[in-house]
């Protein structure tokens, strides 16, 4: 809120407005890529795209279409409850992130011979990249200081009202949940799905910790 005009702090310009920009956009364009890998080598996905490829199996629409149906559902929860974490970050990963896997996938699919994926051998290969790649793209975005996805604003949000359990525990039950989701829509989790739900928190905090301080030479908390 903001304490002069008494008006949600929303869609914040923090300088340098375009450096962060630039480096929201590239991050949600890496994210995308190792989303796209991941679906490619069927290992699992994280708990969001989970449920979206759980949607994505019952309904003739694209996968980033459906994403972003996904994301419209939590996008007015932060709207109800916190619009203050609502930032050009958000639009960027709840719109664009989808699509640019879906872009991928097709690239893959016309350029790549085909069953490229299918050895079991190629799938581990990419497995630790598809996984570095996708964290590095959200600790990237998240860095910018422009706004949480709708899908990781709320558990903060819960967090912030459900005082007997901590943010880690909130985090977890959230995802767990996503993931229970996608499976009775017929999605079998893999052991990126549980790898996500249980480590990724920590390792994209920690990666998002390095990323201000190189590139905008200040620490989270002086954010």
């Amino acid at each position: 809120m903001n304490t002069k005009t008494g008006k949600p702090r929303c869609f914040l310009r923090p300088a340098p407005f375009w450096k962060r920009c630039a480096v929201m956009m590239l991050g949600v364009l890496a994210q995308g890529f190792g989303l796209s890998l991941l679906r490619a080598i069927d290992l699992g996905l994280d708990p969001c795209s989970c449920l979206t490829l759980g949607v994505a199996n019952h309904l003739p629409l694209s996968f980033g279409t459906c994403q972003l149906l996904c994301h419209l559902v939590t996008f007015a929860v932060v709207i109800r409850f916190d619009i203050s974490r609502i930032g050009f970050g958000t639009v960027g990963n709840m719109v664009f992130l989808g699509y640019i896997s879906d872009l991928f996938t097709w690239v893959y699919k016309t350029a790549l011979p085909a069953g490229f994926f299918e050895p079991v051998s190629v799938r581990y290969l990419f497995l630790l990249p598809s996984l570095a790649v996708f964290m590095l793209g959200a600790a990237a975005y998240m860095s910018s200081g422009l706004g949480s996805s709708p899908y990781d604003a709320v558990p903060f949000i819960i967090s912030e009202r459900v005082k007997k359990l901590s943010f880690r525990w909130v985090r977890i039950l959230w995802d767990l949940s996503f993931t229970l989701m996608g499976l009775l829509l017929g999605v079998i989790p893999g052991i990126v799905t549980l790898a996500v739900a249980f480590f990724l928190g920590p390792v994209v905090s920690w990666m998002q910790r390095k990323l201000e301080e190189t590139l905008f030479n200040r620490s989270p908390a002086a954010s």
